[in-house]
């Protein structure tokens, strides 16, 4: 299993930045050719301090090759682009293999 964590830094309307996830952002996501997995989260702590991050989405394919492929495809692309308009605050793209330990 191949997986791209996305990690949003805090942005300045929270509220807009969340209205746009889910309506714009998450349903491109979830087009993504072969996608086997996709979630995302608003972080929280458990002392209700500010968390490192606002929101962490994670995705999974079968494959690097599959992953790699849906990023370029028109809809990755797509995707891609979208960060202008609601990750001005910055978002982190972490790519790799996931190691399941039984």
């Amino acid at each position: 299993m191949y997986q791209l964590t996305a990690t949003y830094a805090h942005p300045e309307s929270p509220d807009a930045f969340v209205e746009h996830y889910r309506t714009t952002h998450a349903p491109l996501a979830h087009e993504l050719p072969k996608l086997t997995f996709f979630g995302w989260t608003v972080c929280e702590t458990a002392d209700g301090s500010r968390p490192a991050h606002f929101a962490i989405a994670v995705l999974h394919w079968d494959t690097k090759q599959d992953a790699l492929a849906a990023l370029a495809s028109p809809t990755g692309e797509a995707a891609i682009a979208d960060f202008a308009n609601f990750a001005g605050a910055g978002v982190d793209i972490e790519l790799g293999e996931v190691h399941v330990e039984s």
